[in-house]
Protein backbone atom coordinates (compact mmCIF):
# COMPACT_ATOMS: atom_id res chain seq x y z
CA UNK A 1 0.00 0.00 0.00
CA UNK A 2 1.36 3.40 -0.96
CA UNK A 3 2.02 6.23 1.49
CA UNK A 4 -0.77 8.23 -0.12
CA UNK A 5 -3.21 5.36 0.38
CA UNK A 6 -2.09 4.91 3.99
CA UNK A 7 -2.53 8.62 4.61
CA UNK A 8 -6.00 8.58 3.06
CA UNK A 9 -7.04 5.56 5.12
CA UNK A 10 -5.74 7.12 8.34
CA UNK A 11 -7.58 10.34 7.60
CA UNK A 12 -10.84 8.43 6.95
CA UNK A 13 -10.52 6.50 10.19
CA UNK A 14 -9.69 9.61 12.22
CA UNK A 15 -12.68 11.65 11.01
CA UNK A 16 -15.04 12.56 13.86
CA UNK A 17 -18.47 10.85 14.02
CA UNK A 18 -20.41 13.90 12.86
CA UNK A 19 -18.44 13.77 9.60
CA UNK A 20 -18.85 10.04 8.98
CA UNK A 21 -21.99 8.71 10.67
CA UNK A 22 -22.30 5.36 12.46
CA UNK A 23 -20.97 2.19 10.85
CA UNK A 24 -19.64 1.66 7.36
CA UNK A 25 -21.21 3.22 4.29
CA UNK A 26 -22.47 -0.18 3.13
CA UNK A 27 -24.04 -0.95 6.50
CA UNK A 28 -25.69 2.48 6.69
CA UNK A 29 -27.20 1.78 3.27
CA UNK A 30 -28.49 -1.56 4.51
CA UNK A 31 -30.04 0.02 7.60
CA UNK A 32 -31.70 2.76 5.56
CA UNK A 33 -32.98 0.21 3.05
CA UNK A 34 -34.43 -1.91 5.87
CA UNK A 35 -36.16 1.09 7.45
CA UNK A 36 -37.54 2.07 4.03
CA UNK A 37 -38.95 -1.45 3.64
CA UNK A 38 -40.55 -1.17 7.07
CA UNK A 39 -42.14 2.15 6.09
CA UNK A 40 -43.37 0.72 2.77
CA UNK A 41 -45.16 -2.06 4.66
CA UNK A 42 -46.40 0.58 7.08
CA UNK A 43 -48.21 2.38 4.28
CA UNK A 44 -49.33 -0.78 2.48
CA UNK A 45 -51.10 -1.99 5.60
CA UNK A 46 -52.38 1.54 6.32
CA UNK A 47 -53.88 2.32 2.91
CA UNK A 48 -54.98 -1.05 1.57
CA UNK A 49 -58.27 -0.58 3.43
CA UNK A 50 -59.15 2.19 0.94
CA UNK A 51 -58.65 -0.14 -2.02
CA UNK A 52 -60.76 -2.88 -0.42
CA UNK A 53 -63.63 -0.63 0.65
CA UNK A 54 -66.24 -1.94 -1.81
CA UNK A 55 -65.78 -5.70 -1.24
CA UNK A 56 -65.64 -5.20 2.56
CA UNK A 57 -68.78 -3.07 2.44
CA UNK A 58 -70.62 -5.73 0.43
CA UNK A 59 -69.35 -8.55 2.64
CA UNK A 60 -70.63 -7.06 5.90
CA UNK A 61 -73.62 -5.20 4.44
CA UNK A 62 -72.62 -1.85 5.96
CA UNK A 63 -73.03 1.73 4.74
CA UNK A 64 -70.49 4.28 3.55
CA UNK A 65 -70.43 6.18 6.84
CA UNK A 66 -69.36 2.99 8.62
CA UNK A 67 -66.60 2.43 6.10
CA UNK A 68 -65.58 6.02 6.72
CA UNK A 69 -65.18 5.21 10.41
CA UNK A 70 -63.12 2.16 9.50
CA UNK A 71 -60.80 4.08 7.19
CA UNK A 72 -60.51 7.23 9.31
CA UNK A 73 -61.08 7.36 13.10
CA UNK A 74 -60.39 3.65 13.61
CA UNK A 75 -56.84 4.28 12.49
CA UNK A 76 -56.17 7.97 13.04
CA UNK A 77 -57.14 8.51 16.68
CA UNK A 78 -54.90 6.02 18.51
CA UNK A 79 -52.19 6.32 15.85
CA UNK A 80 -51.79 10.01 16.59
CA UNK A 81 -52.40 9.79 20.33
CA UNK A 82 -49.85 7.01 20.92
CA UNK A 83 -47.13 8.47 18.71
CA UNK A 84 -45.89 10.94 21.32
CA UNK A 85 -45.68 8.57 24.34
CA UNK A 86 -43.99 5.93 22.16
CA UNK A 87 -41.53 8.58 20.96
CA UNK A 88 -40.76 9.59 24.55
CA UNK A 89 -40.20 5.93 25.41
CA UNK A 90 -37.88 5.49 22.41
CA UNK A 91 -35.69 8.38 23.58
CA UNK A 92 -34.56 6.33 26.56
CA UNK A 93 -35.06 2.77 25.29
CA UNK A 94 -33.89 0.41 22.56
CA UNK A 95 -35.19 1.95 19.33
CA UNK A 96 -34.50 -1.07 17.13
CA UNK A 97 -36.49 -3.27 19.48
CA UNK A 98 -39.42 -0.85 19.43
CA UNK A 99 -39.50 -0.79 15.62
CA UNK A 100 -39.22 -4.58 15.38
CA UNK A 101 -42.05 -5.10 17.87
CA UNK A 102 -44.18 -2.46 16.15
CA UNK A 103 -43.89 -3.93 12.66
CA UNK A 104 -44.58 -7.45 13.95
CA UNK A 105 -47.66 -6.27 15.89
CA UNK A 106 -49.27 -4.24 13.12
CA UNK A 107 -48.56 -7.05 10.62
CA UNK A 108 -50.29 -9.55 12.91
CA UNK A 109 -53.28 -7.21 13.22
CA UNK A 110 -53.38 -6.88 9.42
CA UNK A 111 -53.48 -10.66 9.06
CA UNK A 112 -56.28 -10.86 11.63
CA UNK A 113 -58.29 -8.31 9.63
CA UNK A 114 -58.66 -11.03 7.03
CA UNK A 115 -60.22 -13.36 9.60
CA UNK A 116 -62.70 -10.88 11.09
CA UNK A 117 -66.16 -12.44 11.21
CA UNK A 118 -68.00 -9.23 12.12
CA UNK A 119 -67.60 -5.57 11.27
CA UNK A 120 -66.86 -4.80 14.93
CA UNK A 121 -64.00 -7.33 14.94
CA UNK A 122 -62.57 -5.73 11.80
CA UNK A 123 -62.88 -2.29 13.43
CA UNK A 124 -60.96 -3.49 16.51
CA UNK A 125 -58.24 -5.17 14.43
CA UNK A 126 -57.91 -1.94 12.44
CA UNK A 127 -57.33 -0.09 15.71
CA UNK A 128 -54.65 -2.69 16.44
CA UNK A 129 -52.94 -1.85 13.16
CA UNK A 130 -52.84 1.83 14.18
CA UNK A 131 -51.34 0.98 17.59
CA UNK A 132 -48.49 -0.92 15.96
CA UNK A 133 -47.82 1.68 13.29
CA UNK A 134 -47.56 4.44 15.91
CA UNK A 135 -44.24 2.86 16.96
CA UNK A 136 -42.57 3.16 13.56
CA UNK A 137 -41.54 6.62 12.40
CA UNK A 138 -40.39 8.50 15.56
CA UNK A 139 -37.75 5.90 16.57
CA UNK A 140 -36.85 5.34 12.91
CA UNK A 141 -36.14 9.04 12.42
CA UNK A 142 -34.04 9.04 15.58
CA UNK A 143 -32.01 6.09 14.29
CA UNK A 144 -31.43 7.76 10.92
CA UNK A 145 -30.13 10.89 12.65
CA UNK A 146 -27.53 8.81 14.52
CA UNK A 147 -26.51 6.70 11.53
CA UNK A 148 -26.06 9.61 9.10
CA UNK A 149 -23.97 12.75 9.39
CA UNK A 150 -25.85 16.08 9.32
CA UNK A 151 -24.85 16.78 5.72
CA UNK A 152 -26.51 13.56 4.50
CA UNK A 153 -29.60 13.47 6.68
CA UNK A 154 -31.98 15.25 4.31
CA UNK A 155 -31.22 12.68 1.61
CA UNK A 156 -31.53 9.81 4.11
CA UNK A 157 -34.88 10.93 5.50
CA UNK A 158 -36.16 11.54 1.96
CA UNK A 159 -35.26 7.97 1.02
CA UNK A 160 -37.07 6.79 4.14
CA UNK A 161 -40.07 8.98 3.23
CA UNK A 162 -40.31 7.13 -0.11
CA UNK A 163 -42.31 4.61 1.92
CA UNK A 164 -45.32 6.95 1.64
CA UNK A 165 -45.77 6.94 -2.17
CA UNK A 166 -44.30 3.46 -2.67
CA UNK A 167 -46.49 1.93 0.04
CA UNK A 168 -49.57 3.62 -1.40
CA UNK A 169 -48.59 2.46 -4.88
CA UNK A 170 -48.16 -1.19 -3.88
CA UNK A 171 -51.39 -1.11 -1.87
CA UNK A 172 -53.34 0.25 -4.85
CA UNK A 173 -51.94 -2.16 -7.40
CA UNK A 174 -51.61 -5.25 -5.24
CA UNK A 175 -54.85 -4.78 -3.30
CA UNK A 176 -56.95 -4.32 -6.43
CA UNK A 177 -55.28 -7.30 -8.14
CA UNK A 178 -55.67 -9.74 -5.24
CA UNK A 179 -59.23 -8.70 -4.44
CA UNK A 180 -60.23 -9.09 -8.06
CA UNK A 181 -58.28 -12.20 -9.01
CA UNK A 182 -57.61 -14.33 -5.94
CA UNK A 183 -60.16 -16.01 -3.70
CA UNK A 184 -60.24 -18.86 -1.25
CA UNK A 185 -61.78 -21.14 -3.88
CA UNK A 186 -58.85 -20.50 -6.20
CA UNK A 187 -56.39 -21.19 -3.39
CA UNK A 188 -58.22 -24.45 -2.65
CA UNK A 189 -57.92 -25.45 -6.30
CA UNK A 190 -54.20 -24.69 -6.27
CA UNK A 191 -53.69 -26.71 -3.07
CA UNK A 192 -55.49 -29.62 -4.68
CA UNK A 193 -53.28 -29.44 -7.77
CA UNK A 194 -50.19 -29.38 -5.54
CA UNK A 195 -51.44 -32.38 -3.56
CA UNK A 196 -51.39 -30.44 -0.27
CA UNK A 197 -54.43 -32.19 1.15
CA UNK A 198 -53.31 -31.42 4.71
CA UNK A 199 -53.75 -27.70 4.02
CA UNK A 200 -57.22 -28.15 2.54
CA UNK A 201 -58.61 -29.19 5.91
CA UNK A 202 -57.23 -26.21 7.83
CA UNK A 203 -59.83 -23.68 6.63
CA UNK A 204 -63.10 -23.54 4.74
CA UNK A 205 -61.28 -22.19 1.71
CA UNK A 206 -64.21 -21.79 -0.75
CA UNK A 207 -65.90 -19.26 1.57
CA UNK A 208 -62.86 -17.00 1.90
CA UNK A 209 -63.24 -13.82 -0.16
CA UNK A 210 -60.52 -12.04 -2.11
CA UNK A 211 -60.30 -9.05 0.23
CA UNK A 212 -59.56 -11.40 3.14
CA UNK A 213 -56.77 -13.07 1.18
CA UNK A 214 -55.28 -9.63 0.44
CA UNK A 215 -55.04 -8.77 4.16
CA UNK A 216 -53.34 -12.06 4.96
CA UNK A 217 -50.92 -11.91 2.04
CA UNK A 218 -49.70 -8.38 2.80
CA UNK A 219 -49.56 -8.98 6.56
CA UNK A 220 -47.55 -12.19 6.77
CA UNK A 221 -44.26 -10.83 5.34
CA UNK A 222 -44.25 -8.12 7.99
CA UNK A 223 -43.83 -10.74 10.72
CA UNK A 224 -40.58 -11.86 9.12
CA UNK A 225 -39.55 -8.27 8.51
CA UNK A 226 -39.87 -7.48 12.23
CA UNK A 227 -37.58 -10.39 13.08
CA UNK A 228 -35.06 -9.31 10.43
CA UNK A 229 -34.95 -5.77 11.84
CA UNK A 230 -34.36 -7.03 15.36
CA UNK A 231 -31.58 -9.44 14.37
CA UNK A 232 -29.66 -7.38 11.82
CA UNK A 233 -29.87 -3.68 12.78
CA UNK A 234 -27.54 -2.44 15.53
CA UNK A 235 -28.60 0.19 18.04
CA UNK A 236 -26.17 3.13 17.59
CA UNK A 237 -25.01 5.31 20.50
CA UNK A 238 -27.60 8.03 20.98
CA UNK A 239 -26.40 11.31 19.46
CA UNK A 240 -23.44 9.56 17.80
CA UNK A 241 -23.47 11.74 14.67
CA UNK A 242 -24.20 15.02 16.41
CA UNK A 243 -21.58 17.81 16.37
CA UNK A 244 -19.13 17.73 19.32
CA UNK A 245 -20.82 20.58 21.19
CA UNK A 246 -23.97 18.49 21.50
CA UNK A 247 -22.34 15.18 22.41
CA UNK A 248 -22.27 15.91 26.14
CA UNK A 249 -26.02 16.55 26.14
CA UNK A 250 -27.12 13.18 24.86
CA UNK A 251 -27.38 11.62 28.30
CA UNK A 252 -29.49 14.42 29.71
CA UNK A 253 -33.26 14.08 30.01
CA UNK A 254 -35.79 16.61 28.82
CA UNK A 255 -39.46 16.74 29.72
CA UNK A 256 -42.09 16.80 27.01
CA UNK A 257 -43.10 20.28 28.11
CA UNK A 258 -39.50 21.43 27.56
CA UNK A 259 -39.54 19.91 24.09
CA UNK A 260 -42.75 21.74 23.21
CA UNK A 261 -41.38 25.03 24.54
CA UNK A 262 -38.23 24.68 22.43
CA UNK A 263 -40.21 23.76 19.31
CA UNK A 264 -42.66 26.63 19.72
CA UNK A 265 -39.74 29.08 19.89
CA UNK A 266 -38.60 27.98 16.44
CA UNK A 267 -40.62 29.75 13.72
CA UNK A 268 -39.09 27.56 11.02
CA UNK A 269 -40.46 24.43 12.70
CA UNK A 270 -43.90 25.97 13.24
CA UNK A 271 -44.19 27.06 9.61
CA UNK A 272 -42.96 23.71 8.26
CA UNK A 273 -45.48 21.81 10.39
CA UNK A 274 -48.25 24.18 9.31
CA UNK A 275 -47.32 23.76 5.65
CA UNK A 276 -47.01 19.99 5.96
CA UNK A 277 -50.37 19.79 7.73
CA UNK A 278 -52.09 21.68 4.92
CA UNK A 279 -50.33 19.50 2.34
CA UNK A 280 -51.39 16.37 4.24
CA UNK A 281 -54.96 17.63 4.49
CA UNK A 282 -54.99 18.04 0.70
CA UNK A 283 -53.15 14.81 0.00
CA UNK A 284 -55.30 12.52 2.14
CA UNK A 285 -58.48 14.16 0.87
CA UNK A 286 -57.60 14.02 -2.82
CA UNK A 287 -55.97 10.59 -2.46
CA UNK A 288 -59.19 9.17 -1.03
CA UNK A 289 -61.08 10.09 -4.22
CA UNK A 290 -58.53 9.99 -7.06
CA UNK A 291 -59.54 6.52 -8.23
CA UNK A 292 -63.20 7.62 -8.00
CA UNK A 293 -62.35 10.64 -10.19
CA UNK A 294 -60.70 8.40 -12.79
CA UNK A 295 -63.74 6.11 -12.79
CA UNK A 296 -66.40 8.85 -12.90
CA UNK A 297 -64.71 11.32 -15.23
CA UNK A 298 -62.67 9.07 -17.53
CA UNK A 299 -64.74 5.85 -17.43
CA UNK A 300 -62.04 3.50 -16.09
CA UNK A 301 -62.82 0.39 -14.05
CA UNK A 302 -61.43 -0.15 -10.54
CA UNK A 303 -58.34 -2.08 -11.56
CA UNK A 304 -57.49 0.33 -14.38
CA UNK A 305 -57.90 3.33 -12.08
CA UNK A 306 -55.86 1.71 -9.29
CA UNK A 307 -53.09 0.78 -11.73
CA UNK A 308 -52.92 4.28 -13.19
CA UNK A 309 -53.05 5.99 -9.81
CA UNK A 310 -50.74 3.53 -8.07
CA UNK A 311 -48.01 3.01 -10.65
CA UNK A 312 -47.78 6.16 -12.72
CA UNK A 313 -48.64 8.81 -10.14
CA UNK A 314 -47.06 6.78 -7.33
CA UNK A 315 -43.73 6.49 -9.13
CA UNK A 316 -43.67 10.21 -9.86
CA UNK A 317 -44.44 11.00 -6.23
CA UNK A 318 -41.59 8.71 -5.13
CA UNK A 319 -39.19 10.55 -7.44
CA UNK A 320 -40.31 13.85 -5.94
CA UNK A 321 -39.80 12.68 -2.37
CA UNK A 322 -36.27 11.49 -3.11
CA UNK A 323 -35.30 14.59 -5.08
CA UNK A 324 -36.46 16.90 -2.31
CA UNK A 325 -33.87 15.58 0.13
CA UNK A 326 -31.14 14.88 -2.41
CA UNK A 327 -31.28 18.35 -3.92
CA UNK A 328 -31.50 19.98 -0.47
CA UNK A 329 -28.30 18.24 0.66
CA UNK A 330 -26.52 19.14 -2.58
CA UNK A 331 -27.48 22.80 -2.31
CA UNK A 332 -27.13 23.14 1.47
CA UNK A 333 -23.63 24.70 1.43
CA UNK A 334 -24.39 27.39 -1.13
CA UNK A 335 -28.14 27.72 -0.47
CA UNK A 336 -28.73 26.85 3.19
CA UNK A 337 -32.46 27.62 3.01
CA UNK A 338 -33.13 25.01 0.29
CA UNK A 339 -35.21 22.98 2.78
CA UNK A 340 -37.59 25.93 2.71
CA UNK A 341 -37.79 27.35 -0.77
CA UNK A 342 -37.50 24.08 -2.73
CA UNK A 343 -40.73 22.61 -1.25
CA UNK A 344 -42.41 26.01 -1.63
CA UNK A 345 -41.46 26.11 -5.30
CA UNK A 346 -42.69 22.57 -5.92
CA UNK A 347 -46.05 23.01 -4.22
CA UNK A 348 -46.61 26.43 -5.75
CA UNK A 349 -45.98 25.21 -9.30
CA UNK A 350 -48.19 22.14 -8.73
CA UNK A 351 -51.32 24.30 -8.38
CA UNK A 352 -51.69 25.31 -12.08
CA UNK A 353 -50.48 21.88 -13.23
CA UNK A 354 -53.12 20.10 -11.16
CA UNK A 355 -55.79 22.56 -12.33
CA UNK A 356 -54.98 21.73 -15.97
CA UNK A 357 -54.61 17.98 -15.35
CA UNK A 358 -57.93 17.61 -13.57
CA UNK A 359 -59.75 19.86 -16.08
CA UNK A 360 -58.66 18.28 -19.38
CA UNK A 361 -61.21 15.84 -20.79
CA UNK A 362 -58.65 13.66 -22.57
CA UNK A 363 -56.94 11.47 -19.96
CA UNK A 364 -53.73 11.00 -21.94
CA UNK A 365 -53.34 14.74 -22.40
CA UNK A 366 -54.01 15.23 -18.68
CA UNK A 367 -51.51 12.63 -17.45
CA UNK A 368 -48.28 14.59 -18.14
CA UNK A 369 -49.59 17.52 -16.08
CA UNK A 370 -50.73 15.23 -13.26
CA UNK A 371 -47.44 13.31 -13.26
CA UNK A 372 -45.26 16.42 -13.02
CA UNK A 373 -47.52 17.91 -10.34
CA UNK A 374 -47.44 14.69 -8.32
CA UNK A 375 -43.65 14.73 -8.43
CA UNK A 376 -43.04 18.35 -7.43
CA UNK A 377 -45.77 18.72 -4.81
CA UNK A 378 -44.09 15.94 -2.82
CA UNK A 379 -40.98 18.09 -2.49
CA UNK A 380 -42.36 19.02 0.95
CA UNK A 381 -42.17 15.58 2.56
CA UNK A 382 -38.43 14.99 2.94
CA UNK A 383 -37.77 18.52 4.27
CA UNK A 384 -40.62 18.07 6.75
CA UNK A 385 -38.74 15.21 8.41
CA UNK A 386 -35.35 16.87 8.02
CA UNK A 387 -36.47 20.10 9.72
CA UNK A 388 -38.47 18.30 12.43
CA UNK A 389 -35.44 16.28 13.48
CA UNK A 390 -32.90 18.98 12.66
CA UNK A 391 -34.07 21.83 14.90
CA UNK A 392 -33.45 19.80 18.09
CA UNK A 393 -30.64 17.59 19.42
CA UNK A 394 -30.70 13.82 19.87
CA UNK A 395 -32.51 13.97 23.22
CA UNK A 396 -35.62 15.38 21.57
CA UNK A 397 -35.66 14.15 17.96
CA UNK A 398 -38.18 11.35 18.37
CA UNK A 399 -40.51 13.65 20.30
CA UNK A 400 -40.17 16.44 17.74
CA UNK A 401 -41.03 14.05 14.90
CA UNK A 402 -43.92 12.62 16.94
CA UNK A 403 -45.35 16.10 17.54
CA UNK A 404 -45.12 16.76 13.80
CA UNK A 405 -46.86 13.49 12.94
CA UNK A 406 -49.50 14.10 15.62
CA UNK A 407 -50.58 17.37 14.01
CA UNK A 408 -50.12 16.29 10.41
CA UNK A 409 -51.89 12.94 10.71
CA UNK A 410 -54.68 14.00 13.05
CA UNK A 411 -55.76 16.85 10.79
CA UNK A 412 -54.95 15.03 7.55
CA UNK A 413 -56.82 11.83 8.37
CA UNK A 414 -59.45 13.52 10.47
CA UNK A 415 -60.46 16.41 8.20
CA UNK A 416 -59.19 15.88 4.63
CA UNK A 417 -61.41 13.04 3.33
CA UNK A 418 -64.69 14.07 5.02
CA UNK A 419 -64.37 17.73 3.99
CA UNK A 420 -63.61 17.01 0.35
CA UNK A 421 -66.45 14.49 0.38
CA UNK A 422 -68.84 17.09 1.81
CA UNK A 423 -67.65 19.67 -0.74
CA UNK A 424 -68.20 17.20 -3.57
CA UNK A 425 -71.74 16.50 -2.37
CA UNK A 426 -72.49 20.23 -2.04
CA UNK A 427 -71.23 20.98 -5.55
CA UNK A 428 -73.12 18.02 -6.99
CA UNK A 429 -76.32 19.35 -5.43
CA UNK A 430 -75.59 22.82 -6.83
CA UNK A 431 -75.04 21.45 -10.33
CA UNK A 432 -78.33 19.50 -10.12
CA UNK A 433 -80.21 22.62 -9.02
CA UNK A 434 -78.64 24.66 -11.80
CA UNK A 435 -79.75 22.15 -14.43
CA UNK A 436 -83.40 23.15 -13.74
CA UNK A 437 -84.72 19.61 -14.28
CA UNK A 438 -86.26 19.17 -10.82
CA UNK A 439 -83.43 16.91 -9.69
CA UNK A 440 -82.13 16.43 -6.16
CA UNK A 441 -79.55 14.16 -4.56
CA UNK A 442 -82.28 11.79 -3.35
CA UNK A 443 -83.92 11.60 -6.77
CA UNK A 444 -80.60 10.82 -8.44
CA UNK A 445 -79.80 8.22 -5.79
CA UNK A 446 -83.12 6.48 -6.28
CA UNK A 447 -82.68 6.54 -10.09
CA UNK A 448 -86.34 5.63 -10.57
CA UNK A 449 -88.35 6.82 -13.58
CA UNK A 450 -85.64 9.17 -14.78
CA UNK A 451 -85.52 10.35 -18.36
CA UNK A 452 -82.33 9.87 -20.34
CA UNK A 453 -81.58 13.58 -19.94
CA UNK A 454 -82.11 13.47 -16.17
CA UNK A 455 -79.98 10.36 -15.77
CA UNK A 456 -77.15 11.91 -17.80
CA UNK A 457 -77.39 15.07 -15.66
CA UNK A 458 -77.12 13.03 -12.44
CA UNK A 459 -74.04 11.23 -13.73
CA UNK A 460 -72.47 14.46 -14.95
CA UNK A 461 -73.13 16.31 -11.67
CA UNK A 462 -71.59 13.43 -9.70
CA UNK A 463 -68.43 13.59 -11.79
CA UNK A 464 -68.20 17.40 -11.94
CA UNK A 465 -68.81 17.83 -8.22
CA UNK A 466 -65.83 15.62 -7.41
CA UNK A 467 -63.71 17.10 -10.19
CA UNK A 468 -64.11 20.67 -8.94
CA UNK A 469 -63.64 19.61 -5.33
CA UNK A 470 -60.26 18.13 -6.23
CA UNK A 471 -59.26 21.25 -8.18
CA UNK A 472 -60.25 23.49 -5.26
CA UNK A 473 -58.40 21.31 -2.76
CA UNK A 474 -55.22 21.27 -4.85
CA UNK A 475 -55.28 25.07 -5.01
CA UNK A 476 -54.55 25.03 -1.26
CA UNK A 477 -50.99 23.90 -2.03
CA UNK A 478 -50.28 27.60 -2.57
CA UNK A 479 -51.13 28.18 1.09
CA UNK A 480 -48.83 25.34 2.16
CA UNK A 481 -46.07 26.75 -0.07
CA UNK A 482 -46.34 30.12 1.68
CA UNK A 483 -45.65 28.52 5.08
CA UNK A 484 -42.56 26.72 3.76
CA UNK A 485 -41.35 29.97 2.23
CA UNK A 486 -41.80 31.80 5.54
CA UNK A 487 -39.85 29.06 7.31
CA UNK A 488 -36.77 30.14 5.39
CA UNK A 489 -36.54 33.40 7.34
CA UNK A 490 -35.28 31.66 10.49
CA UNK A 491 -34.39 28.21 9.16
CA UNK A 492 -30.59 28.51 9.45
CA UNK A 493 -30.75 30.01 12.95
CA UNK A 494 -33.23 27.41 14.19
CA UNK A 495 -31.25 24.49 12.74
CA UNK A 496 -27.98 25.70 14.30
CA UNK A 497 -29.31 26.69 17.73
CA UNK A 498 -30.94 23.39 18.70
CA UNK A 499 -31.52 23.91 22.42
CA UNK A 500 -33.21 27.31 22.59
Amino acid sequence: MTDAANSSQTQAVSLPPHETGFGTKAYRSYVLGSLLLVYIFNFIDRTIINILTEPIKNSFGVEDWQMGLLGGPAFAILYTMLGIPIARFSERSHRVGIIAAAVAFWSLMTVLCGFATTFLMLFLFRIGVSVGEAGCTPPAQSLIADYFKPGSRATAVSIYALGVPLGGMFAAVFGAFVAGNLSGAQIAAALTDWGWTWALNMLDWPTIEGWRVAFVVVGLPGLLLGLMVFLTIREPPRGYSDPPELQNKTGERTSFVQVLKILMKKPAYVHVVAGATIASFIGYGVGQFTTSFLIRTHGLNLQQAALLFGVILGVMAAIGVFLSGYLSDKMAKTRPTSLSWLPALGMGLSVPLYAIGYSVDNLWLAMPFLMIAAMIHYFYLGPMYAVSGGVVDSRMRASAVAVTLFVVNLLGYGLGPPIIGALSTFLKSSFLTGADLGLTLDICKAAVALTAEQLATCVSADARGLQWSIIIFNALYAWAALHYLLAGKTLVRDMVNKTA
